[in-house]
């Protein structure tokens, strides 16, 4: 395989449905209250008022294990549903499956893989970075790209199934090669977060995992809410309880300028109209990370991703998915809005969101707090991270024609109303005065560089590619 070049969920997420982590459990349900009987005897009269039974406490207890007992068999062994059966069997699927971890083996490779390695020819200071979703699309080039530059990386990641985790497990691979140790967890899993927080004094978290995608929400909505809310928090709480507290940079979206009609799309616009659950989560994010700086001095940078796209990609992505079927000759729908309306996107190459990613590392303030308390103001920030061009669907097919050199049998199709917006456009302004961010790959050369990395890890040994 090629070498990892330099973000799911995804995002890591995640577990009960998301990230990374990574960043990809079940939510515990909570018990209800009931009230014990105060007398030790339970009484049964019949219609006469006459005594029939009289059981002391202890009896009436083994009467109601059988009682429990006869339930669970009972409900064990009925039929269920086939729409409730698929259902909990998805939601299983993409539980809390933190795997084994702890011991001194176990915190020797985290130490290692998180320590700072100086480099003699920088004068600048290495940082200590918790990368979570580390096996996710931006996640894994953040983690290399930082590590190849000489700063501490661990990984998190729960290689939830969400798309193929075979594709995780090889980024996995990549990270492991370059010296990035990949813990396979959860990040709502409280325990082992706290256990790395006092194993390692991160001076960073990049907070990647989450449950990415717009489209699959209208199935497992739980699963966005239990990754990019509950989640966050999970993060956010071992954040603010760590010492010394770490600064964090984390991933939100484009996707939070949801029904705005201004464009270019600019931080100070209206985000209060999310036109999906996956963007309602991620502006919930926003709003819970503007808590967590105001009552912890938590230092936390927001990054809204514009359309990431290029190798090691994820195949639920249009690009990833077009080029598959156009390779097998199958048709592709091509979305048009409202009046026939173009359908456009920020398509944003891969190397230019990590460049974003790592100069906001580099920038953040210091958090505040100690102990969980805030000691004064901490840095609260958020950017756009876009190409600034947006192309059209229509275009983004072209190119992979020519690359491809196979014409794509395509199929017009109405947008459907499934949260997906027409137009995307980046205004970088801000992120290029802050952070020095400038994007420099145009569409033609990021899909090619793309088309290149997938004919090599899914058909090695094929005539590769032409030129546009």
């Amino acid at each position: 395989m090629p070498q990892l070049k330099t973000t799911a969920i995804s995002s890591l997420h995640l577990h009960g449905g998301g990230g990374g982590g990574g960043c990809d459990g079940v939510l515990p349900s909570t018990p209800g209250k009931f009230k014990m009987d105060k007398t030790p005897f339970h009484h049964h009269y019949n219609h006469n008022n006459r005594l029939l039974l009289r059981y002391p406490l202890p009896k009436f207890v083994v009467l109601s294990l059988f009682l429990v007992v006869g339930l669970f068999l009972f409900f064990h062994f009925s039929p269920v549903s086939p729409s409730y059966s698929s259902s909990a069997a998805r939601i299983d699927r993409r539980s809390l499956r933190t795997a084994s971890w702890g011991g001194a083996a176990w915190e020797k490779r985290v130490r290692s893989s998180a320590r700072i390695r100086q480099s003699s020819r920088s004068g600048r200071r290495g940082i200590s970075v918790l990368v979570t979703g580390a096996a996710g699309f931006v996640g894994s080039h953040v983690a290399g790209a930082l590590k190849r530059r000489g700063d501490g990386v661990l990984g998190l990641d729960n290689f939830n199934d969400y798309y193929e985790p075979s594709l995780k497990r090889a980024r996995q691979l990549q990270l492991e090669n370059a010296g990035v140790f990949v813990v396979e967890g959860d990040i709502n899993d409280g325990a082992l977060l706290r256990k790395l927080f006092d194993v390692v004094p991160f001076t960073h978290v990049m907070h990647l995992a989450a449950q990415a995608g717009v489209r699959y929400a209208m199935r497992n909505p739980s699963s966005y809410v239990h990754s990019n809310v509950a989640g966050l928090v999970s993060v956010l709480e071992a954040a603010k309880s760590a010492a010394p507290q770490p600064a964090v940079v984390w991933a939100s979206s484009s996707s939070v300028y949801g029904l705005n009609s201004k464009v270019p799309f600019s931080e100070s616009d209206r985000t209060d109209r999310p036109a999906s659950l996956y963007a309602a989560t991620k502006k919930a994010g926003e709003e819970i990370a503007h808590v967590y700086n105001h009552i912890y001095g938590l230092s936390i940078t927001g990054l809204r991703f514009f359309t990431v796209y290029g190798p090691w990609g994820r195949p639920d992505m249009a690009y990833f998915f077009f080029t598959k079927d156009i390779l097998r000759g199958k048709s592709i729908s091509i979305f048009e809005g409202p009046d026939h309306a173009t359908v456009a996107r920020d398509f944003t190459f891969i190397d230019d969101i990590v460049d974003g990613c790592i100069a906001a590392l580099d920038t953040a303030g210091k958090s505040t707090g100690t102990g969980g308390k805030k000691r004064g103001p901490a840095q609260l920030r958020v950017f756009n991270l876009g190409n600034t061009s947006p192309v059209p669907v229509s275009e983004l097919v072209r190119i992979l024609e020519k690359l491809l050199k196979k014409k794509a049998v395509k199929k017009i199709v109405k947008m459907p109303r499934n949260g997906d917006v027409p137009f995307t456009h980046a205004n970088v302004s801000l992120a290029q005065r802050e952070l020095g961010y400038r994007p420099a790959t145009d569409l033609q050369t990021g899909l090619k560089r793309f088309v290149k990395w997938y004919l090599e890890y899914y058909s090695p040994g094929v005539k590769k590619i032409g030129s546009i």
